[in-house]
This record gives structure tokens, C-alpha cells and sequence, in this order.
């Protein structure tokens, strides 16, 4: 049985899980953080900073967390585990897990994109319960020389994890990173990977997530690929669920709305810290794999399997696999760079 005493691991420590995992450890939870050595050493060293949009800051020392680079030591002794990876490692985490994790272990999927948990099941079948979560919140990185790592939760939200999980929420629900229990995990999933679109266009075009939601010409790129995700979506069956209380089918037509009625009638949406940029933009700027195969990619796989054309989304995966290419960071693309036409 779970309770306030058990282990929880987070499998894959970076922007996410550091701030999941500091608001858990400031709530007094024992959390360890499976993280690479680099990371590692500076939390030992300097500890971890954790703040948020709401003007909360605290830094916790090093002995609030167990650190660990050893999958085998920090997999061996959890009752929870939170994987945050990249959904690209999703298979390799899932591996380690089978190996070294008890059987009784709950894994929960905190990750964007569709197609973990299937991964998830692949590697780990019937030995351990696995739940679906969802994060909806950008975390902002920065680590400077000297100074403790330092997690920024830039936009608002409560996490989501699949209901029915005794004991889980409440584990897991504290200040800082929020948890409700939600009955329909997949139309959740589906519903935050219509918005995780955007995290592509943030990356090619480099700038804020406030100022770039700000611009219709941007938002209106967003809309067209929204548009293209629910026609497919509805071609084959899957229904997406509301985002933050807005049905799907509505948010196109805000994005499109002028300037000015946007910031009247989206006010919740530009609630963001004005550093906020998408996890996609990070990875390009750390010459890392992007998720673009897991969010437009996901798209691109149904409307494929339905004979579906969609060039704007696969315009917009080649323009990040080529930033990608090139390990230079952002392109700074303008908006009429990737539309090509106007959307």
C-alpha cells in the first residue's frame, strides 16, 4: 500500500522531472533522482533551486534527494516511478526498468506524446502497474557555473494521472505540481499533443512563448495544424479531450481571433513567464533529438494510414529535422518562412 514513506524515483531527471521531483522532496517525500553524471555532480555540489510563475522560490541542499546515475541502484529501490524521459528513450528507460525494478513497482508515464505507454507495456508486459500521466506545464532550465541548477515552472496547470490507482494521487498531489486523477487518459493525451504542436513552431522560430502567442501570424500557423490533427483525428475514431476546459474543436478559432481579442478572450492561455520557450526550442539549442516524431509525427502516422495529405506538419517536421541536422539552435524562421503559403 502506498503511502507518504514510499520510495519514488524519477526515472530520467531532467527539466520535468528536477522540478516534479524538488516540489515532492520540499513536501517531504523521499525521492530519488536517476539523472546523467553531470547533472548529478552540480545538485551534489550547489543543490537545487525550484521556482514558479506565482513568484514561489526555494532551494533545496543535496541531501533532500538520493542522486543517483546507476539505474540499477535507483530502480532497485522504488515503489514509484515518475519516467520523464525524452519519449525517444522511452524503450531504452522501459528496458532498464524490466532489469532492475521490482515487480510491485508502479511506473508512471509523465511524458508528452502519444505512444509511451504502449511502449511502456512492450518492455515491462503484466509485472509492473503502469499509469498514464500527463504534465501540463513548460519547466525552463538554466544552470549557471557555481549556482544551483535552477527549475522554473513558466506556465500554470495540475497534472493528470489515470484514476483508480489507490493511494497514487495522494503520494504524488503536493504544492508546486499539482495532481488530479482523470478517467480518460488517452482523450487527455491526445488533447495536450494538439497543443504540443506548437512546441515546433517555438523551436524554429526562437522567441518566447509569450511574444510568439502573442503574433496571429504565428497562432495562425498552429490553427492550420490543429485543423489538419482534428480532421484526422476524427477520420479515425480517436476523440480528443478539452484543454483546460476548452473543447478542441474551439481552439482554432481562437488562435485566429485579432491581436487584441485574443489577449481578452485567451487571457489563461498567455499566462506565462516571460522566459517560457517549448521543451523542442531547448533541445535544439542542446543539440539534442527532438520529440517532433511523437507530436506532428503522430499526426503524419493516422492521416497516412487514411490516405490523408498534410503538408504543412510534414513541412514543419522537415524544417526541424534539418535544425537538428545543422546543432546550431534555433533557426529564427519568420512566420511566412514555414508557411510557405498563407495557412
Amino acid at each position: 500500500m502506498l503511502d507518504f514513506a514510499s520510495r519514488i524515483v524519477v526515472a530520467g531527471a531532467g527539466s520535468i522531472g528536477c522540478y516534479v521531483g524538488g516540489c515532492l522532496a520540499l513536501a517531504g517525500r523521499r525521492v530519488t533522482l536517476l539523472l546523467r553524471p553531470i547533472l548529478a555532480n552540480e545538485i551534489a555540489l550547489y543543490g537545487v533551486r525550484i521556482s514558479d510563475l506565482d513568484g514561489f522560490e526555494a532551494v533545496l541542499a543535496a541531501n533532500a534527494f538520493e542522486l543517483s546515475s546507476d539505474p540499477q541502484y535507483a530502480l532497485g529501490a522504488g515503489q514509484v516511478l515518475l519516467v520523464t524521459v525524452k519519449s525517444a528513450a522511452t524503450a531504452e528507460m522501459a528496458e532498464l526498468i524490466a532489469q532492475y525494478a521490482p515487480p510491485d513497482t508502479i511506473v508512471v508515464s509523465l511524458q508528452n506524446g502519444i505512444g509511451n505507454m504502449q511502449a511502456l507495456a512492450a518492455h515491462l508486459g503484466r509485472a509492473h502497474t503502469i499509469v498514464a500521466g500527463m504534465v501540463p506545464f513548460n519547466v525552463v532550465q538554466v544552470r549557471n557555473q557555481g549556482q544551483a541548477p535552477h527549475f522554473h515552472r513558466a506556465t500554470s496547470g495540475t497534472m493528470l494521472i489515470d484514476a483508480g490507482m489507490g493511494g497514487l494521487r495522494d503520494v504524488l498531489n503536493v504544492s508546486g505540481a499539482p495532481v488530479e486523477e482523470h478517467r480518460n487518459m488517452t482523450a487527455v493525451l491526445w488533447g495536450k499533443l494538439i497543443l504540443n504542436l506548437n512546441n515546433a513552431l517555438n523551436a524554429l522560430g526562437g522567441m518566447p512563448l509569450a511574444k510568439q502567442l502573442a503574433d496571429r501570424r504565428w497562432r495562425r500557423l498552429l490553427a492550420a495544424q490543429i485543423d489538419v490533427a482534428l480532421t484526422v483525428l476524427r477520420a479515425t475514431g480517436i476523440r480528443p479531450g478539452a484543454v483546460e476546459g476548452v473543447p478542441p474543436w474551439a481552439i482554432p478559432l481562437i488562435l485566429r481571433l485579432p491581436d487584441w481579442l485574443f489577449r481578452l478572450v485567451a487571457r489563461r492561455m498567455l499566462a506565462i513567464d516571460p522566459q517560457a520557450r517549448s521543451s523542442m526550442w531547448e533541445d535544439l539549442l542542446q543539440g539534442r533529438i527532438t520529440e517532433v516524431d511523437y507530436l506532428q509525427g503522430a499526426v503524419l502516422t493516422l492521416a497516412k494510414r487514411i490516405g490523408t495529405i498534410t503538408p504543412m506538419t510534414e513541412r514543419i517536421v522537415r524544417l526541424i529535422k534539418e535544425a537538428e541536422k545543422a546543432r546550431a539552435g534555433s533557426p529564427g524562421l519568420q512566420p511566412c518562412d514555414i508557411a510557405g503559403s498563407p495557412p
